[in-house]
């Protein structure tokens, strides 16, 4: 563990941080702030869960790897100003996920050891998701580093993305596909995921492609969260018109993990989304108006639950402490003051000797601390047009 000092200058500083968030999070960061180059706890990831090829690595999962985790790490480096590791992330995924070239084909979403002994493509369906952080990390990177080769690189995945991952759903509109393959069965039935559409990045792909089809995908997600009585759900089935929660593809054909369909470990990234979204956002009164179960649970529970199912009935209410994480921009931006400290003090009570959250450091839940403490201290946020707004960014062209 660490000395006791240093854990109560932890806690210190994410609840100062909370404070001035809750000043200026509308306003332009201030000059105090571009002096924050260092990002302590995107180090400690980087020590610890990325290799030194560029590889992030979920130790709790075998050890696998994920599109999702390069893209989120894409995007942390990228706040970060760390250019030697964002490029080392860049490559590697070109290399092993995407054939070696991206401007070919999206990266396969998994990666890993397989029976024989050797490493590989697990999986070469590309997941939507890890597609559209990847494509925004690198657009914005061309942006602030002034480098077009990014810039042209994300715009392409972006075209790809449009091309072989979006359909056009009854009673749902214009929406984004888990994947190019495997997510329209039948005729008449899409299966879809609420949290792979974060509002900032299709409200910023409206306004740099606007001929694609962000601005429709956008008027989709409040669809894709009305199903669930307040709660986000995992994964929806749209079937002869009609959008209703559902098990996990995999679940489906597997009959493994829940036998019901819940908000978990997918959904928490919604609210999370949600409360990074600029107020100005399109749609962005009747996102939060979609997810008022999980408001009215959290005014009166300690932490969020961990699984909720289509009815609301809370099936599990211990989440771990990513999901704590999580919620603190969505209470924020509620302006549920008594609430987020409650998450905010569990965040830090949790900070562990290595420098990570939780017992174990999961992954998972590193990756959901990154959004909300950077957010928190104010290491990025994104504007009323999408784009990322970073400290040591603020002469950066628009």
């Amino acid at each position: 563990m660490l000395p006791s000092p240093h854990r109560a200058s932890s806690g210190y500083r994410i609840c100062r941080a909370i404070v001035v968030a809750a000043l200026l999070c509308a306003a332009p960061f201030e000059q105090g702030c571009r002096a924050q180059q260092r990002w302590p706890f995107w180090d400690r990831y980087a020590q610890q869960i990325i290799d030194g090829q560029g590889r992030v690595v979920d130790h709790a999962g075998g050890d696998r790897t994920t599109s999702e985790g390069q893209a989120y790490a894409l995007f942390f480096a990228l706040v970060a100003n760390d250019r030697d590791h964002f490029d080392k992330l860049l490559n590697w995924t070109e290399a092993n996920l995407a054939g070696g070239d991206l401007t070919l084909r999206l990266p396969a979403w998994s990666w890993g050891k397989n029976p024989d002994g050797s490493w590989k493509v697990m999986d070469a369906n590309p997941a939507s998701d890890a597609d559209l952080w990847m494509a925004y990390s690198l657009t914005e990177a061309g942006r602030l580093w002034r480098e077009p080769r990014y810039e042209k690189l994300g715009a392409l995945l972006l075209s790809r993305i449009a091309a072989s991952e979006v359909a056009t759903v009854p009673g749902v509109g214009t929406t984004l596909l888990p994947g190019p393959t495997g997510f329209h069965p039948e005729d008449t039935t899409w299966i879809l995921n609420p949290s792979y559409l974060p509002p900032p990045l299709l409200l910023r792909f409206s306004k740099t492609m606007p001929q694609g089809p962000w601005s429709a995908i956008l008027r989709s997600v409040p669809h894709l969260l009305a199903p669930g009585s307040g709660f986000a759900m995992d994964w929806l089935t749209s079937s002869g018109g009609t959008l209703r929660p559902s098990l996990a593809p995999a679940q489906q054909t597997a009959h493994s993990g829940p036998s019901i369909p819940v908000g978990s470990y997918d959904a928490i990234r919604v609210y999370l989304w949600l409360g990074l979204s600029d107020r100005n956002t399109p749609e962005y009164q009747s996102l939060f108006s979609a997810t008022h179960g999980m408001a009215a649970y959290l005014a009166r529970a300690v932490t969020p639950p961990v699984q909720v199912n289509d009815s609301g009935a809370i099936l599990s209410p211990d989440a771990p402490v990513g999901f704590s994480a999580a919620v603190i921009p969505y209470l924020h931006a509620l302006g549920m003051q008594a609430q987020e400290k409650t998450q905010v003090d569990r965040l830090a009570a949790l900070h562990n000797g290595n420098g990570l959250y939780g017992r174990n450091g999961d992954y998972y839940d590193q990756n959901l601390a990154l959004f909300a403490t950077g957010w928190i201290e104010q290491r990025f946020r994104f504007d009323r047009e999408g784009r990322l707004i970073v400290p040591w960014g603020q002469n950066s062209p628009k």
